[in-house]
């Protein structure tokens, strides 16, 4: 087998950064769960005792939150982004055959609180051990002692040889409360998941859960996916959690959340997705911008139960926008990016043609529920701005249960991204309503809605298919469907008109035959 390379470390993302100041800002010093809490080092191990620790702690107060100390208290923000781990000393590299490295993120600036890794072998947990020699300080101002072992770290990187044989890729990284990011196959770092949401968008103050240790299995040689467990700690709740995750085309992790709660949760949030839009084609906004758009995803796809897919475009509104769409037992949501050409985007650097898309699959009936999607008013693209996770109808009460298991799919086109057999969405443009060109009317707008694929896309221009269009706090005054001159697309355009400082709900799809033949295409408008 060729060498094994590394690609340099990645800095920290605005996801991590901002993960980072949310739980130090806002979170009371109640996070700890240092080593005097976690599972005896050398015994054995099962994810069956780490819930049963976990189940425990859930009965009694939140014990005083660890913090470094020291001279690792004194790396600011240009010291911690000069730090690189050192390739030369990745965990598992001693054996070829492994098809998994590993990495630290060092501890300081915002990252104030070790996370302790723990390796799982043959059963039995080992502390991992990281020190100031697994480290490349380069011109660092602040002086650390040689070999000084570091009380823990602020997360850690997975790396595998999933785009080419010859080249240990990054999988993704924990870092930073309970947010991870994981790439399927030639992607690029996007959008972000985390292990749970408490009380994301009330009016009260929202709980960041915190991921305070974890037990990686060394991966057996030649293995195709390597399994975590991480034990997630609040101020109202204590879960043991399971990760295995298996690189490639489409990167997939099977999770299992285990909850137990502290206190009575106002709003539970599972799964939770994190993402950025600025711009697009559905909301251009006024930018001035020589990039068509910029987002890291473009729509929330929702499978329901009963084989009906709703797209609904993303936006950046003029303030907080919420949307809550309610379901019983959906088969997967997420939040995509379907415009996949570099020349929708023009961005050499950035390249938002490469962020994955994630569906969240549910394993085993969740019931009823529903799927919450916040937009948050932003004007730079280093804030991420829209958040969406599932809420159980079942209420989250001080000294209950809950269990969850669900997959996620990373990657361009993950299972779950749009229907296979009816017409998806291909593209949402808005502007102002009248005739393009000519006349316009700033009392309307205009929505133009693209449609491509299954049945749709062999009829003829003159088939028997409608459009099924319906407003809540608005008014359609105009509806046109036709088939383009481009090959398979048909372009359903709407004219809609609501009051100003109203939030109009729309929904489109395309019937016939008695069939539905296309997604449901769902948009909210907020009229200034």
């Amino acid at each position: 087998m060729p060498a094994t390379r590394c690609r340099p470390a990645v800095r920290p993302s605005r996801r991590h950064v901002l993960a980072a100041l949310l739980c130090s800002a806002t979170v009371p010093a109640l996070l700890g769960a240092g080593r005097a809490q976690a599972q005896d080092e050398g015994s054995p191990f099962t994810f069956d005792a780490l819930t049963e620790r976990m189940r425990g702690l859930a009965a009694k107060d939140p014990a005083p939150r660890e913090e470094i100390e020291g001279p690792l208290t004194k790396i600011d923000y240009d010291d911690f982004n000069r730090i690189r781990f050192r390739p030369d000393h990745l965990r598992w590299a001693d054996d070829e055959a492994r098809q998994f490295r590993m990495n630290a993120f060092h501890l300081g600036w915002l990252f104030r609180e070790p996370v302790h890794l723990f390796e799982l072998v043959d059963g039995v947990s080992r502390p991992m051990v990281f020190s100031t020699a697994d480290f490349n300080y380069g011109d660092v101002k602040t002086e650390l002692p040689q070999g000084l072992v570091l009380p823990g770290v602020a997360g850690f990187r997975l790396m595998a040889p999933f785009n080419r044989a010859d080249l240990f890729d990054e999988v993704g990284a924990f870092l930073g409360a309970s947010y991870f990011r994981l790439l399927g196959r030639h992607n690029r770092y996007g959008l972000s998941a985390r292990g749970l949401a408490v009380n994301t968008g009330l009016s009260g103050e929202e709980e960041f859960p915190r991921f305070t240790e974890f037990y990686i299995e060394r991966p057996a040689p030649g293995a195709s996916t390597i399994t975590l467990y991480a034990a997630l700690q609040s101020e109202s709740v204590t879960g043991a959690y399971r990760f295995v995750i298996a690189p490639g085309l489409t990167t997939v992790a099977d999770v299992t959340a285990r909850l137990f709660f502290r206190n009575d949760i106002e709003q539970l949030g599972i799964a939770p997705l994190t993402s950025m839009y600025l711009f697009g084609g559905a909301d251009p906004g006024d930018f001035n911008d020589f990039r068509p758009a910029v987002h890291d995803t473009d729509a929330l796809v929702l499978n329901s139960g009963r084989s009906e897919t709703h797209f609904r475009p993303l936006s950046n509104p003029p303030r907080l926008a919420s949307s809550y769409l309610g379901m019983q037992s959906p088969r997967s949501f997420g939040l995509v990016q379907r415009e996949r050409s570099f020349d929708q985007y023009l961005d050499a650097e950035s390249h938002y043609e490469r962020r994955p898309s994630l569906i969240v699959e549910p394993l085993g009936d969740w019931g009823d529920g529903t799927v919450r999607l916040l937009e948050i008013p932003t004007k730079t693209e280093t804030n991420d701005n829209i958040v969406s996770f599932w809420i159980p109808k079942a209420p989250a009460k001080a000294g209950g249960t809950m269990e969850f298991s669900y997959r996620l799919h990373w990657g361009m086109s993950p299972e779950g991204d749009g229907d296979v057999n009816r017409a998806r969405v291909l593209r949402s443009r808005v502007g102002e309503g009248g005739v393009a060109g000519v006349e316009t009317r700033h009392d309307r707008r205009k929505f133009v809605i693209d449609f491509a694929g299954g049945a749709l896309s062999e009829l003829p221009p003159d088939a028997a298919v409608v459009p099924v269009t319906s407003v809540a706090r608005g008014e359609i005054s105009e509806v046109v469907l036709s088939k383009t001159d481009e090959d398979g697309v048909w372009r359903l355009v709407i004219e809609a008109v609501t009051e100003p400082g109203t939030s109009m709900e729309m929904t489109a799809r395309i019937e016939g035959f008695g069939q539905v033949l296309s997604e449901t295409w769902l948009f909210q408008w907020m009229r200034q």
